[in-house]
């Protein structure tokens, strides 16, 4: 099989040999064939193949030749399908060797792979690099100078990143749980009318930062609280690989926003002084002070099942907009029509609630969504039909993308599930060390 023009570059797999030109790797849909053209010595070459003929610039690679077949039929056409009488689960295995994820399987192939995974419970994941957990034992893998420095790093950001990698790992875990949960506890009785009866100051007297609430012992733990985030964020920020993915991850961002609203009222309090007219005010800060509900989300760092929601609503996307879509052009029709038979049309009574289509808005969307509030309603009979159209359209029109997302939640799970239970092992390893 020949791709392009220029130098052939052949990729022997399993006895079938495949011929292109050296150009199609650096953008060639498989990740392991791409990572070739970055290759810079023989080394680095079999760090991703089996073995390499220099003469001939044959590339050789010990794996399931029908498999990589039918791979192949997915570069050229776009599309991936089992192969027929072979394992699911075997040909996945072929796909994360190569670099593609379930993600790229057929609809109906998903559904199958979902399944089979869910009976034997198994979880694949892309192969590590060497001398990660799982790859070759310590001592047996080439390091280069300075790789002592880099495994430190690595071991410190696999302890703030992932919660099972290490002994060390679960206790930061456990401490930064019981710092969130403090947090929310004294957040949510500071609002409480009782928390502020002994001291009879108004919420806006509660809201300032002065010399007095600090030293008080909601002050104290607020700040002990904000004191252990910020300088865990500054720890994983120091040894992160790229500062400025750091920067850009949801979870960090929240992190952000919610220590950063603690200094600023800190700030405020210190160059406008404790009777500012904006302290005063309060409302500003009272906003401040109430965006540390967003540490609540820090718990997404230690639950797989709230990381299983965020990644499945990253890659769902598109679904999630088609389903607003749907919902957004339903109000719109059914807003309309009531509209029109409640208040539009002279049939002897009036509806005041159905006076304009924006109000008639809020009634079609608590109705697509079988909320049912009950504060407005249909009171004519062609509008009461329109409102039983409207809450059957919706049931059909908010189930059509559920299987999508489903399908991807479950895809998730599986893959947080195994990327946990593979630091699990190294923990395990750890103890029996």
């Amino acid at each position: 099989m020949n791709f392009g023009r220029g130098p052939p570059v052949v990729l022997n797999v399993g006895g079938t040999r495949y011929s292109f030109s050296r150009e199609v790797l650096k953008d060639f849909p498989l990740r392991r064939v791409s990572r070739l053209h970055g290759c810079l010595s023989e080394q680095d070459v079999l760090e991703v193949c089996d073995d390499y003929d220099r003469e001939r610039n044959e590339y050789f690679f010990d794996r399931h030749s029908e498999a990589f077949g039918f791979i192949m039929l997915y570069v050229r056409h776009g599309h991936l399908r089992f192969v027929p009488h072979m394992c699911e689960l075997s040909f996945y295995n072929e796909m994360i060797y190569w670099g593609l994820e379930g993600s790229h399987l057929d609809y109906c192939c998903q559904r199958r792979l979902d399944d089979r995974m869910s009976e034997t419970c198994t979880y694949y994941a892309a192969e590590e690099p060497r001398g990660e957990p799982g790859g070759c034992p310590e001592g047996k893998s080439r390091r280069p100078p300075g790789a002592e420095g880099g495994k430190w790093l690595e071991r410190m950001r696999r302890t703030f990143e992932e919660p099972t990698s290490s002994v060390a790992a679960q206790v930061l875990a456990t401490v930064s749980i019981l710092f969130v949960i403090v947090s929310m506890v004294v957040l949510c009785a500071s609002t409480l009318p009782e928390w502020r009866a002994p001291e009879n100051r108004s919420m806006e007297e509660q809201s300032r930062y002065t010399a007095e609430s600090v030293r008080e012992p909601s002050g104290i733990i607020e700040a002990i609280c904000i004191g252990w985030f910020t300088a865990e964020c500054i720890v994983r920020f120091i040894v992160s690989k790229n500062k400025c993915e750091f920067v850009r991850r949801p979870l960090n961002i929240i992190d952000l926003l919610a220590i950063t609203p603690y200094y600023i009222s800190v700030l405020m309090t210190v160059f406008t002084g404790e009777n500012s007219q904006l302290q005063r005010a309060g409302v500003t800060l009272r906003v401040l002070r109430m965006m540390r509900i967003f540490w609540v989300i820090k718990l997404a760092r230690h639950f797989i099942g709230l990381q299983t929601l965020g990644l499945t609503l990253k890659r769902c996307y598109r679904e999630m907009v088609m389903l607003l879509v749907f919902i957004c052009v339903a109000m719109a029709i059914f807003s309309a029509l009531s509209q029109l038979l409640e208040n539009g049309l002279d049939l002897g009574t009036k509806n005041k609630d159905y006076a304009s289509i924006p109000a008639a808005c809020w009634w079609v969307i608590i109705s697509m969504t079988t909320v049912g509030y009950g504060d407005m309603c249909p009171i004519t009979v062609p509008g009461r039909i329109l409102g039983g159209i409207c809450v059957v359209s919706g049931i059909v029109l908010l189930a059509l993308p559920i299987t999508f997302i489903y399908h991807s939640f479950v895809q998730c799970y599986h893959e947080l599930k195994f990327r946990s239970a593979r630091y699990s092992r190294s923990l395990s390893a750890e103890f029996l060390n």
